[in-house]
């Protein structure tokens, strides 16, 4: 098979720390100039892409495209998208690990991991690589908005591969915390397994019939008051699956707007329902270093406030 030759390093700098857009051309074509290309290609009036152009707001390989710069096959062009207009999220991300090879945070409720669709310069990404001056820093793994807690970022490019790898071979030890109804009748521990899918489009992830493709172990720690404080230990990492898991068995996880039901977006700027599912513990030995470490979120549920009186199962 042949490798597919890596793409060059952007030529454009990170703006509020987001990397430029990167395309490449095709490998064939019809078009004469690179303009041609993009008017065909890009989902925006003409007269925007002959502006950027006018504004050697397009680079490519060898300097700024022009209206006249020819098309190349298998080319690469870069250039900066304008930035959604976005609600800040008003709650800070707190710093629970660094060193020189990784950050690790705890990641406050409603804060996209890194930049998609209409969340971009307020993710944690973005922020991070903007305060901490980290221009190449990556996530290590993936978080939902939603959820709260323990979050890892690698800091050079170099390193992606072994700490995503962690996650991939399942090398890291997940536990999290979430706030559910208490179901007497529901017998726990116990371990989910099912097959997950997710269509592109669809907010919420389904099961369906077939190999299971998600393992779950879930743990009830406390009951009080008719909830439940649950302990979650993923042993896969599909996308919403702990959701999806906790739905299933009819304790759906409080405030969830997609499980059991997709409910009507909440306003962009209504930050009262916190989804009750919270990144508690991370552990794994580093693959650069060899450490051991053990993290722990200091954050605390709003349903289960730190102290409230709770009675372990039986």
């Amino acid at each position: 098979m042949r490798r597919r030759t890596p793409a060059p390093p952007a030529p454009l700098p990170q703006r509020h720390g987001i990397d430029p857009v990167r395309l490449r051309l095709p490998a064939t074509g019809p078009w004469a100039t690179v303009r041609d290309h993009l008017v065909e290609r890009l989902p925006v009036p003409a007269s925007l892409i002959d502006g950027m152009l006018d504004e050697r707001a397009i680079i490519g390989a060898d300097g700024p495209v022009t209206p006249d710069t020819p098309f190349t096959p298998g080319g690469y062009v870069w250039y900066h998208r304008d930035l959604p207009d976005e609600v800040p999220v008003p709650f800070p991300i707190t710093i629970v690990h660094r060193d020189d090879n990784v950050v690790v945070v705890d990641k406050p409720h409603f804060l996209a991991m890194a930049p998609r669709g209409r969340h971009v310069a307020e993710t944690a990404l973005a922020r991070l690589r903007r305060d901490l001056r980290l221009p190449e820093l990556s996530p290590a793994h993936r978080l939902d908005r939603l959820t709260a807690g323990l979050a890892m970022f690698v800091v050079r490019r170099e390193h992606r591969g072994a700490y995503q790898g962690l996650f991939q071979d399942r090398l890291v030890r997940k536990e999290y915390e979430a706030i559910a109804p208490y179901d007497p009748a529901l017998e726990l521990p116990r371990t989910v397994c099912s097959r997950i899918v997710k269509e592109r489009g669809d907010l919420a992830a389904r099961e369906v019939a077939g190999p299971p493709n998600s393992r779950s172990r879930i743990e009830l720690a406390e009951r009080r008051d008719g909830l439940g404080r649950y302990r979650l230990l993923p042993v896969t990492g599909r996308t919403h699956q702990l959701r999806l898991h906790m739905s299933s068995l009819g304790v759906p996880i409080l405030a969830d707007p997609l499980y059991p039901r997709v409910l009507p977006d909440p306003a962009p700027d209504d930050f009262s329902r916190p989804l009750q599912l919270l990144a508690r513990t991370l552990e794994f030995t580093d693959p650069i270093s060899g450490a051991a470490l053990s993290l722990t979120s200091t954050r605390t549920l709003e349903a289960w406030p730190a102290g409230a009186p709770g009675r372990h199962p039986s």
